[in-house]
């Protein structure tokens, strides 16, 4: 019996009608992906629920910014269940609880306080944020963010306790990068190391179990960066504060980087953080921390490490601290400022930092076409990336180190039968 012609719908993907008014900029899901989030060029951020037919359906909508919104995030489970943070070209960013009590599309059950967030934090200057990433350490109950500007200032904010989300201290505040000049296109991203901790061999070379790193896309750069401790003295006793240091610089882009990932599960004993580029190539590199000749740092409290664990050095361009922006501590010790605004280092204030290698791994190419964002997943094995051709390319790491293309995803145009 012979088919009528017919017409196959590909239902590989569910589309969302998200019903906002301009172009999605942004989007989240939350830790346990039955809720999402998007936000707009109208200023607007709508959250949709999954339910158990597998169909979307919208929470609430309400004006989050002014302008246009850059970035959204849900904030961990563990500070709390339904919490977001978004940041806008108004120069503002914002955490919003969502109030249960409520009823869906009030337009209010996330900024019930007075039509207010719960916190908002303004840009100090002119130039607006660009990009966060917030980190919650479940042990010491700390939450950390991390904005970076226009102006290439990145500052981290400390919060010591999570259920006064309105007490935020700055931590420390670096320049990145020079300065872009006015009317010049510019790309700016932060991620935080989603880890616990440090690897163990970076742990092993000195570095404090409660350091911070983070890795920042700044133009066509691309760097990581750490912190290490400050010890102030004072009348009363004396203090210990973090301050960042660079670590390593990502070489090797020939355009705006235009994305950052820091891939999770650093149990391998070094780091692995990828790059999406405007030149069409995804970079995979890998940061270790080796040991100088025979000598082995420990950090204060690691020492149950066993010994040989090292890993070999790579044969690469090691980061070296030249041109390295010190922090706060520095500042009030006397460093210098160049012409372009940097701030350079005297040779002693290098004591603290510890040697960062990184080494290029995989130079992954994304059909030529420039690439948007990148991300690994939970383990740390499988990296995605998303570019001007529509697609999602997946790309996995083999035993040997090298990345290689595991599978793409595209929508599919709806396809006739054939003799249709």
């Amino acid at each position: 019996m012979e088919e009528s012609p017919a017409e196959i719908e590909s239902d590989d993907f569910v589309l969302l009608q998200h019903g906002h008014r301009d172009m999605v900029e942004a989007t989240a899901f939350n830790s346990y992906g039955d809720r999402f989030a998007s936000g707009s060029a109208d200023g607007k951020i709508k959250v949709y629920n999954r339910y158990r037919d597998g169909l979307w359906n919208l929470t609430d909508t309400w004006g989050a910014h002014t302008a246009e919104i850059l970035q959204i995030q849900w904030l961990p489970p563990t500070i709390h269940p339904n919490l977001i943070a978004s940041i806008g070209t108004d120069g503002r960013f914002k955490l919003w609880v969502e109030d249960p009590t409520l009823a869906p599309g009030s337009g209010r059950r996330f900024n019930s306080h007075n039509n207010k967030p719960v916190f908002e934090l303004r840009s100090p200057s002119r130039a607006p944020f660009l990009s966060f990433s917030i980190k919650h350490n479940q042990e010491t109950r700390h939450t950390y963010l991390a904005l970076i500007k226009r102006n290439a200032e990145l500052t981290v904010y400390e919060n010591e306790e999570p259920e006064n989300l309105d007490s935020w201290a700055e931590l420390d505040t670096v320049a990145v990068c020079e300065k872009p000049a006015r009317g010049e296109e510019v790309s700016f991203k932060v991620a935080f190391d989603p880890n616990l901790e440090p690897c163990y061999n970076a742990l092993r070379q000195g570095v404090p179990r409660d350091s911070l790193a983070v890795i920042v896309a700044s133009m066509d750069h691309a760097s990581v960066w750490r912190t290490k401790e400050i010890s102030h003295t004072v009348t009363l006793g004396s203090s210990t504060t973090k301050e960042f240091y660079l670590a390593a610089e990502l070489k090797g882009h020939r355009g705006l980087v235009r994305d950052v990932a820091w891939a999770p599960g650093n149990i391998r004993g070094f780091d692995i953080v990828a790059t999406a580029c405007k030149d069409g190539f995804v970079r995979v590199y890998q940061i270790s921390t080796p040991s100088k000749g025979d000598q082995i740092l420990r950090s204060r409290d690691y020492a149950r490490i066993p010994e040989g664990l090292g890993l070999p050095v790579p044969r690469t361009i090691e980061n070296g601290t030249r041109n390295s922006p010190s922090g706060i501590g520095a500042g009030l010790a006397g460093a210098r400022s160049n012409v372009s605004g940097i701030r350079q280092q005297e040779p002693e204030d290098r004591q603290g930092q510890i040697l960062h290698v990184a080494q290029e791994m995989s130079k992954l190419e994304a059909n030529r076409t420039p690439v948007w964002r990148v991300d690994f997943d939970d383990d740390g094995q499988l990296l995605g990336s998303t570019g001007d051709d529509g697609k999602l390319m997946l790309w996995r790491r083999e035993p040997s180190g090298v990345w290689s293309r595991s599978a793409e995803l595209a929508l599919r145009k709806t396809v006739a039968l054939p003799g249709s």
